[in-house]
């Protein structure tokens, strides 16, 4: 898969991280920055990597900044795109299983090592489940195009 990676300067540390761990895993990486530690707004590289998924540039993206909140809302202002916040392996595991989620994003400040390699192998190897969860998935998408969620049947 093409991951899109991107994070401010919190999480430059962090995705410099990720950016060895998905070429380890055998993705391909697409840094859309920043390049340093030094201040930048989130929201710039959160809708650089979104649109890249958004436009099929980019398969699934991993955003990060001090909390990984900015480029979760952010990321979700996106058509298409369905970004989860993700503190361990379980959440990473269900946002994939259940919400087909498109976007990762994680916190800068809190995450070591060790729980953000296996966060990200779990994220980046679920598959959505779709089964019950499709219809809530269209529900989602419903929402986005200004429809109200309800008229989505089953099936």
């Amino acid at each position: 898969m093409k991951i899109a990676v991107g994070s401010d300067h919190r999480g430059f540390e962090l995705k410099e991280q990720v950016k060895s761990i998905v070429s380890q895993l055998g993705h391909e990486c697409v840094d859309v920055g920043t390049g340093d530690a030094n201040p930048v707004d989130y929201p710039d590289l959160a809708y650089r990597a979104a649109k890249a998924v958004s436009q099929k540039k980019a398969d699934r993206a991993i955003l990060a900044c001090a909390t990984g909140i900015g480029m979760c809302i952010t990321a979700n202002k996106i058509k298409g795109i369905r970004a989860a916040l993700c503190h361990d392996d379980l959440t990473a595991r269900i946002s994939r299983d259940h919400n087909d989620a498109n976007v990762l994003c994680i916190s800068g400040d809190q995450m070591g090592y060790v729980l953000l390699r296996k966060i990200i192998e779990v994220w980046l190897s679920t598959e959505f489940s779709g089964g019950r969860h499709e219809r809530r998935v269209k529900k989602i998408q419903a929402i986005e195009e200004g429809r109200n969620p309800e008229e989505v049947k089953n099936g």
